[in-house]
């Protein structure tokens, strides 16, 4: 029989793995009005636990915001631990699926940049997998980190707006894109970002 503490840890990380689950659930479903009570009932579990753990809303989505940050640079630190051309793709497809997972909250996460280091890592990985996929000749030599960038907040928008009415068709509008960064030179209309205007949307 595990002892008395070590049962307490798990039921407690059970609770909070719960209480994640079903804000997930109902962000998606009613956005950011949705209720603490709401969240503790489909939970299953009391209101005091909830608070407990998360001693407001905002607290609770920041964790969520949070744990979205991190699955995100996990992803990129994986991709381009690969070193074959194809890692910025696939990391570009697995942010997509972390937003599309938790697009209840996804307007958070940009909240993040000034206080969660790891939104500036992702930044700089991006560009350094986007510079991978440019030696390997898999992306064009003239996408910029600005487009990659642009790309991810385009997604967003996506995902948030199709919500439960289109699930998945932020894949199809991805795999647009995916196109138009490979090999193949392009050009439009007006130059890419300049550093200061990355800056200024990003930090």
């Amino acid at each position: 029989m595990a002892p008395p503490e070590r049962k307490l840890r798990r039921d407690a990380a059970e609770n909070r793995e719960r209480v994640l689950h079903a804000a997930d659930e109902l962000l998606g479903q009613q956005g950011l009005d949705v209720s603490m009570d709401s969240i503790a009932h489909l939970a299953g579990v009391g209101t005091g636990t909830l608070y407990r753990r998360f001693p407001s809303k905002d607290a609770l989505i920041d964790e969520l915001v949070a744990d979205i940050v991190e699955s995100v640079a996990r992803a990129a630190e994986e991709a381009l631990a690969r070193d074959d051309g194809r890692g910025l793709e696939d990391f570009l497809r697995e942010t997509a699926s972390s937003f599309a997972r938790r697009r209840g909250c996804l307007s958070r996460v940009w909240d993040h940049r000034r206080t969660n280091p790891r939104v500036q890592e992702v930044r700089e990985l991006a560009a350094r997998l986007l510079e991978q996929a440019q030696r390997h000749g898999t992306a064009s030599p003239e996408a910029t980190i600005g487009d990659v960038l642009l790309l991810l907040w385009a997604l967003r928008g996506v995902i948030e707006t199709t919500g439960e009415a289109a699930p998945g068709s932020w894949e199809r509008h991805l795999e647009i894109h995916l196109a138009g960064l490979r090999a193949a030179p392009f050009a439009g209309p007006r130059p890419p970002m300049t550093a200061e205007e990355i800056a200024a949307v990003t930090q």
